[in-house]
């Protein structure tokens, strides 16, 4: 298969993600659908792994089975439950910017952690974090919804979110999780569909499609198409192709959520989203080259929040 099929599926598949999330939260309760979403992404990931290798493949210790739950509480739960509640005060192309910066936490972490990275990559950082700043300047980004404190709030959130992958993708490098990250996932994936189930019903969130819009459910549906084959297009990557090129997913990524958004939701582009989408790609590209460079990609051991 040539490079540039599963290259530009993973492009299109995750930089629409956010999309795909701000269309289902229209008329469905954002917790429970994507609990939901993954719940049914991980039955026919493992339906698919057992009818092809044998359910042996799935027999994992109770302790991969453990680090592969908080993996996936920690990743999918926390930062897809986050993004799917601040959604709906953040536009998607602002929401996939802020994603974005988990390179640059990831990099900071490894600093923290008395690591040295590049100067590329801690140039990086540096160019990431202003964009960041200018990013969310006041008065810069126009609310999908309620007020520019709800904007500013849900940013945070994100961004809180965002850390919390990069810290756990940071920290997993020393967890027992599977060999087969394939079994991995499908773990990580239960775990934090059967999570986000659990809260969005301690919430009081119940399905009702009588009240979803057939928009809500189609993008519901294509959502557990990106949670499975924007996983195998990454792994297929890293495994037929140099890792600087799978790694562009990081900044090709926001680029696609800020043009779906602004096409199909009619999402404002003001001279600070676009900066912010200039200088925080361009940021994350410079570590994403200087780490690629070392072989030593930060995150390339898990799957991105999707």
């Amino acid at each position: 298969m040539p490079v540039w099929v599963p290259l530009i599926t993973l492009w299109v598949l995750w930089g629409s993600t956010y999309l795909g999330i701000a269309l289902v939260i229209q008329t469905m309760p954002g917790l429970l659908a994507n609990g939901l979403r993954f719940v049914l992404a991980a039955l026919l990931l493992g339906s698919f792994l057992a009818l092809r290798h044998g359910i042996g493949l799935l027999r994992v210790t109770r302790e991969q089975l453990a680090y592969s739950a908080l993996m996936g509480v920690a990743l999918f739960a926390v930062a897809i439950g986050v993004l799917s509640v601040a959604q709906i005060y953040v536009p998607t192309g602002v929401a996939a910017l802020l994603i974005a910066v988990v390179p640059l936490w990831v990099v900071i972490l490894r600093l923290a952690g008395r690591q040295r990275p590049s100067r590329l990559t801690l140039a990086g950082v540096t160019i990431g974090f202003v964009g960041l700043a200018v990013l969310l300047s006041p008065g810069g980004i126009t609310p999908a919804s309620g007020t520019p404190r709800d904007l500013i709030l849900a940013s945070l959130a994100i961004l809180a979110g965002a850390f919390c992958w990069a810290f756990f993708s940071w920290k997993s490098v020393s967890f027992p999780l599977p060999q087969d990250t394939r079994v991995t996932t499908f773990y990580e994936l239960l775990a934090a569909g059967l999570t986000l189930t659990g809260i969005g019903a301690l919430f009081g969130q119940r399905l009702d499609f009588a009240e979803y819009s057939a928009t809500s459910l189609w993008a519901a549906g294509y959502l557990v198409l990106v949670s499975i084959a924007g996983f195998m297009s990454y792994t297929w990557l890293l495994a037929n192709a140099p890792l600087s090129l799978a790694s562009t997913y990081a900044y090709v990524n926001p680029m696609v959520a800020v043009l779906l958004g602004w096409l199909i939701l009619g999402e404002a582009l003001t001279s600070d989203v676009l900066i912010g989408l200039i200088v925080i790609t361009g940021g994350v590209a410079l570590v994403v080259s200087g780490e690629s460079r070392k072989k030593a990609f930060p995150f390339e051991t898990s799957v991105p929040p999707r």
